[in-house]
């Protein structure tokens, strides 16, 4: 059996902790849409306006053959269909008014409000001039709100790279408008390189010490001049000359492993990727189905693009020239007898839910104001509510719900009863907004992009990594390499299988993080058919369950039609049927999965064709994941993803990964963001190293492919 893996992206999961599809209103809620109309007040205030001298900005699993059967060219006639609503974002407090997009004010600075004449030492009488200004800085501002910049302070990173002298001055307010230029105008040209000299081109003489400091930073850290441009591809792969840094070993050529390894090589560092399989990506993978004349693409792991705006894949598809698919949010939902949910009982329910999850918010609150190290199940904190409030108690109510707590499972990657009630949905408040989208043609067009050109090692499974004061030595298959540094992008699910030995041992501390943070399960079955018989004005379609325990079985279907080049279904198994998936017989899954899909269709005298091929996936028996992404447990909290992200080693062990990722975890994007924090971390290390001593750097030893 093929095993397949599980995704590594939000858009399976609705929480964007593990998938979250914005569009299919299956997922939270995010910021609106990135531009702000023109008349929105000033997110920089008056006090940085004339640092320019005008206004610049440009705007696997089990292949199953079955047999063919005559068309049928029956349209779909699927029942009116409505919008679904996304679930709601659980942790308002922790969005300030500043940070918050929606209905963005004028911004307090640390250094006060000072006006430009006090920072130019000039001032300038054209109101038109100065509104248009104005106008560039809030989009700009709004642009580096989307990438994960706060507003009016500087991120740890920046100050750990002491980017100004002064916290909280003059400097940091002019820095910060420096940066959200250089920053805002490369997102307006992303296939450009853009280089030191451009920056200057718009922002006073005066200012070159903040261009200098902003550059480098954006550069060094991966926010401009990332990605697979013709431009970009070639400079990534130059190492800068007169500049040798440090030979480092990356673990894993998943989306985290092969962005760290190109922004390492330009970083000047020698690395090469070990990786387990025959193959790049990770969680990440694309297979091509095929039968009779039909040909489609399936991506059984990390599927759809969470949140345009800011995402860092967004911009790779827009580099690359692939087109985005929308993914519409509209679901309608069957009941076990195929009969479309009744509107007014499904909006009821659907209310009856939120309002659900907005008392465990209220109540969590208060938990945390009094007693902080208290937690609880998610699930046992709804169902008690539920009993109180005496929700859902129609069997078809109850039904609803089910699969609106499915939809959750599916988000988490995990039951209900494995959820931390009062850190489930830490990252809500950082989720990317903007569209949910399919790339046609599957999202390994990503990772074959990236892999290009790359030193990828396949069929290395690492067993153990030793380090030290003079740098570590993996072992694979056997063999035996000497590096600096080690970047470890194995999934959780490694680590917590203690699959990869470390000597010396982890700290306590992160072993702990380790078992505190879950790994969760989710499975898909794939099925290509003759034609597209349901339909190709959806994108999602729901079925609900009888049976509360196994409401997570195919309890939603997405359509690729409009993607995959072929008439393609994916079911999602998740909570506990996606445990007991595994268990099961790919014949007797795809069995049931066909008998819900006539339940549905057949009454409506539509006739449903046998798949021409099948793939069911098996993400927890992998050996290379051991599930699917990650989540928040009961007793955990977000910092045990920052913990998971901490170096060891005095510098010489680091971690990426979506689980190594507070803000984006269980995402694509998580992942690919945090191969770019890890390498200018060890960028860091490497030159605090070199300050110390004027050792050189020993050769990097491999034995032989």
């Amino acid at each position: 059996m093929e095993t397949t893996e599980s995704r590594a992206d939000a858009s399976d999961n609705p929480n964007n902790g593990s998938s979250g599809d914005d569009n299919t209103s299956l997922e939270n809620n995010h910021p609106p849409p990135l531009l702000p109309p023109t008349s929105a007040p000033s997110l920089v205030g008056t006090e940085s306006d004339n640092i320019f001298p005008d206004s610049t900005l440009q705007t696997t699993g089990e292949s199953i053959e079955l047999p063919l059967p005559a068309p049928d060219n029956a349209d779909a006639g699927l029942p009116a269909p409505r919008k679904r609503r996304r679930r709601k974002k659980q942790f308002p407090e922790m969005i300030s008014s500043a940070a918050a997009v929606n209905g963005l004010r004028v911004i307090r600075h640390k250094s006060g409000n000072r006006s430009a004449e006090e920072i130019d030492g000039y001032g300038d009488d054209d109101p038109s001039r100065r509104r248009r200004i104005s106008s560039d800085l809030d989009v700009e501002s709004l642009i580096a709100i989307s990438v994960g910049f706060p507003v009016d302070s500087l991120t740890e990173e920046e100050i750990e790279a002491n980017v100004v002298k002064t916290i909280g001055g003059t400097d940091q307010s002019n820095y910060i408008v420096v940066r959200n230029h250089i920053l805002a105008r490369w997102r307006s040209n992303v296939d450009i390189w853009m280089t030191r000299d451009h920056a200057f081109e718009s922002i006073r003489v005066e200012h070159t010490n903040l261009v200098d400091s902003a550059y480098s930073f954006l550069l060094e850290h991966g926010y401009i001049n990332f990605g697979l441009a013709a431009a970009v591809k070639e400079a990534k792969l130059k190492s800068p000359e007169g500049s040798s840094r440090g030979d480092v070993i990356v673990i894993g050529a998943g989306l985290a492993g092969l962005v760290a390894a190109r922004q390492l090589i330009f970083l000047g560092f020698k690395a090469v990727i070990l990786e387990g399989r025959t193959r790049p990506g990770g969680r990440v993978r694309t297979k091509k189905m095929s039968g009779g004349d039909c040909v489609a693409a399936a991506d059984l792991g990390g599927s759809v693009l969470t949140g345009i705006n800011g995402n860092p894949l967004g911009v790779l598809a827009r580099q690359l020239g692939f087109p985005l698919h929308k993914v519409r949010d509209i679901c309608p939902l069957y009941l076990p007898n195929g009969k479309t949910v009744n509107p007014e009982i499904d909006s009821k329910v659907e209310a009856s839910f939120n309002k659900l999850l907005d008392r465990v918010c209220k109540l969590r609150q208060s938990m945390m104001e009094e007693a902080k190290s208290i937690d609880v199940p998610l699930g046992t904190a709804l169902e008690a509510f539920r009993q109180v409030y005496r929700v859902a108690e129609d069997p078809q109510e109850k039904m609803l719900l089910d699969w609106h707590l499915a939809n959750l499972e599916y988000a988490n990657a995990t039951l209900m009863s494995n959820l931390s009630m009062v850190f489930w949905d830490q990252d809500d408040p950082f989720e990317m907004g903007g569209d949910h989208c399919f790339i046609p043609g599957g999202n390994d067009r990503f990772i074959r992009a990236l892999a290009e050109n790359l030193p990828i090692f396949y069929n290395r499974t690492v067993e153990s990594i030793r380090y030290g004061s003079d740098g570590v030595l993996v072992y694979a298959n056997g063999k035996e390499y000497h590096a600096d540094m080690v970047l470890c992008t194995v999934p959780l699910g490694v680590l917590k299988k203690r699959s990869i030995e470390f000597v010396p041992d982890l700290p306590q501390r992160k072993k702990d993080a380790i078992e505190r943070l879950g790994f969760g399960l989710l499975n898909k079955v794939a099925l290509l058919f003759p034609y597209d018989f349901w339909g190709g004005e959806i994108d999602t379609f729901g079925h609900l369950s009888d049976k509360s325990s196994m409401r997570g079985e195919f309890f939603l279907f997405y359509s690729y039609s409009s993607v995959s080049g072929g008439p393609l279904l994916v079911a999602l198994v998740a909570g506990e049927a996606a445990i007991q998936f595994e268990q099961m017989s790919p014949v007797e899954s795809v069995k049931k999965v066909m008998e819900i899909l006539k339940g549905i269709f057949n009454p409506k005298g539509i006739a449903v064709p046998d798949p021409l091929q099948v793939i069911c996936t098996r993400w927890g028996q992998d050996q290379f994941t051991y599930g699917s992404y990650s989540y928040v447990g009961i007793g955990s909290s977000g910092d045990d993803y920052d913990i998971l992200a901490e170096s060891i080693g005095d510098g010489r062990v680091f971690f990426g990964g979506e689980a190594t990722n507070k803000q984006y975890p269980a995402t694509m994007h998580g992942a690919f963001l945090s191969g770019l924090r890890e390498a200018a971390n060890m960028l860091r290390v490497d030159k605090r190293r070199r300050s110390k001593s004027n050792n050189t750097n020993r050769s990097l030893t491999f034995p032989e492919k």
